[in-house]
């Protein structure tokens, strides 16, 4: 039997890595994780290869670039909270920038070309265009995004003095989980808005909170563009065949063009879930605009990418299971 290439996946025991590598297989390639277990969990790359440890030990990632020898690398392990990056931007630009500085040296060091960065549309800020093509302006508006952004320029950089080929995945909001049931979404604290409504549902939560009702939206509330995790892990791999046929660097939006309100999403969970979800009305929060839907035609063009699981129906029918099979049989007292 031919041996598939490796792909070294950082953070692959988080939400989204964790699909990456239930994916990878599909795609022809053998996932390595790496990853410091601190917010991901071992259960989710339960039965593949999994390496615990830092991005800045330097000493054990040459040894699992020695041991596993990767084709190439997808990089998921970043901190991902946009809050916390306000009051908090020292984390953000030591951990996502140093570590990642750490991880590209190691990468020259064994002379790994191909790179995959888990971006985001964070990177353009505000918009003045909707959707958002990869066109837009890059104009973060928090260190979150400022360091993704600092990435990309790096990156870019790295392509021409040393031929380190990479491509930019920029997000937009990753939900649902897989079909499976067997993994899915868990943050500590959760701020995104799908696993809060489903906490709600499921009564481990008093209530959700809406942030405004007076959004120039047709129902007030802030409109966003939903992309199942399923659908997100498999365009990382169709980037990573292409840049590896090509030997091209590029940069893709990964989002459905479709945006949905934050009362379309909390009506359609009481459907799915046949549960009514309490609601309280919040004022707006600062930074958050009134819509971010995605112009993703090229990764369909150029990629043959297909977001085909990502209905809003069925991103919170998959998250539903997922909920229940994992929050439903613990005992938890209720959040405000």
């Amino acid at each position: 039997m031919k041996k598939l290439p490796v792909v070294l996946i950082t953070g692959g025991a988080g939400y989204i890595g964790s699909h990456a590598v239930q994916e990878a297989g599909t795609y022809g390639f053998d996932p390595v994780t790496y990853d410091n277990l601190s917010t991901g969990h071992a259960w989710a790359v339960k039965g593949s290869k999994l390496v615990k440890g830092e991005l800045g030990d330097r000493k054990k990632l040459s040894a699992a670039f020695k041991k596993f020898k990767p084709a190439a690398v997808m990089h998921f392990a970043s901190h991902i909270a946009v809050g916390e990056s306000v009051v908090n931007p020292q984390k953000y630009y030591r951990d996502n920038l140093t570590n990642a500085l750490n991880l590209f040296s190691v990468m020259l060091e064994s002379k790994v070309r191909y790179f995959i960065l888990s971006s985001t549309a964070a990177t353009y800020g505000d918009p003045v265009e909707v959707p958002i093509p990869e066109t837009h302006p890059q104009v973060p508006v928090n260190p979150y995004g400022d360091s993704k952004w600092m990435l990309e320029r790096i990156l870019s950089w790295y392509d021409k003095a040393y031929g380190l080929r990479s491509t930019f995945l920029r997000y937009f909001n990753a939900a649902g989980a897989d079909a499976s049931g067997r993994i899915g979404e868990v943050h500590d604290p959760e701020t995104h808005l799908i696993p809060l409504v489903l906490d709600a549902a499921l009564g481990r939560r008093k209530e959700i909170t809406v942030f405004g009702q007076d959004y120039p939206t047709a129902d007030g509330t802030c409109i966003r563009d939903y992309i199942h995790v399923t659908d997100l892990a498999g365009a990382h791999f169709l980037a990573l065949q292409r840049m590896m046929d090509t030997d091209k660097s590029d940069f893709f939006n990964l989002g459905t063009g479709k945006g949905f309100s934050v009362k379309e999403v909390i009506n359609e969970a009481e459907k799915v879930t046949g549960k009514k979800v309490p609601v309280k009305m919040g004022p707006r929060r600062a930074g958050d605009p009134p819509e971010l839907v995605a112009r993703s035609s090229k990764a369909m063009e150029t990629l043959g990418w297909r977001p085909r699981h990502s209905s809003l129906e069925n991103i919170l029918k998959t998250a539903w299971v997922w909920h229940q099979n994992y929050f439903g049989k613990k005992k938890t007292k209720k959040k405000k």
